[in-house]
């Protein structure tokens, strides 16, 4: 995306994290857009501790241009009032100066996706941002926090972690991977504001694959398929 002084538009573009607050909730996986946010804001040097829109914010610049750090303190799963606020508040084009970054049981821990637009499936806070603007037109980074069941859990029958897990605090190897991805999210985000949507999709979901598909040819490596 171009700087916004030579794009002609005064909005700032809002880079909103999902989570909820409140100490027993901070190393929970629901909470890693809070935590995305509070890595962005730690590279940049500011301090989202501004309380607006039913947010905790902070104004900086990404790649040239005016950037709102947002984190909702609405609980996720009114999460749209906040994001609806911001929007209002700064004349925001949703569709085009606004990413949401949340969690996602769907994407195994570790990886993290791009999209320009979609359904927001079983994810609450998702949700509730595309009844709140009235669109599912606005960009969204998942990050991965789902666990991977062996073989064998799977073929017992059981399902993937909820509701509970998501709301628990991770344990030291889970938050290990996690920071690791956190510091790729913040670049995929300065990528995005440098190139566009289009573009940094391309350079970082590809990567995934990529990466994707050799731990898996590994995995079926040491499991002798």
């Amino acid at each position: 995306m171009a700087d916004a002084s030579q794009s002609g538009r005064s909005a700032p573009f809002l880079i909103v994290g999902l989570g909820n607050p409140g100490l027993e909730y901070l190393w929970t996986p629901h909470n890693a857009g809070f935590m995305a946010i509070d890595r962005l804001a730690e590279q940049e040097g500011v301090v989202v501790q501004n309380r607006r829109c039913r947010a905790m914010t902070a104004a900086c610049r990404i790649a040239g241009q005016p950037v709102i750090l947002a984190k909702p303190d609405t609980f996720m799963n009114l999460s749209g009032a906040s994001v609806s606020a911001l929007v209002r508040e700064f004349e925001a084009d949703p569709a085009r100066d606004l990413l949401v970054i949340y969690d996602e049981l769907d994407l195994p821990l570790g990886k993290f996706k791009i999209r320009e637009r979609g359904s927001p499936a079983g994810h609450n806070g998702a949700r509730n941002i595309t009844a709140a603007l009235g669109s599912q037109e606005w960009l969204r980074l998942r990050i991965g926090v789902g666990l991977n069941l062996p073989p064998e859990a799977a073929a017992a029958g059981k399902r993937r972690p909820g509701r509970d897990y998501l709301l628990s605090p991770m344990r030291k190897a889970e938050l290990t991977v996690l920071d690791e991805v956190l510091d790729r999210v913040a670049s995929a985000t300065r990528r995005l504001l440098e190139v566009g949507p289009g573009a940094a999709m391309n350079e970082f979901n590809r990567k995934e694959d990529r990466d994707q598909r050799s731990e898996n040819r590994d995995q079926n490596d040491q499991n002798g398929n």
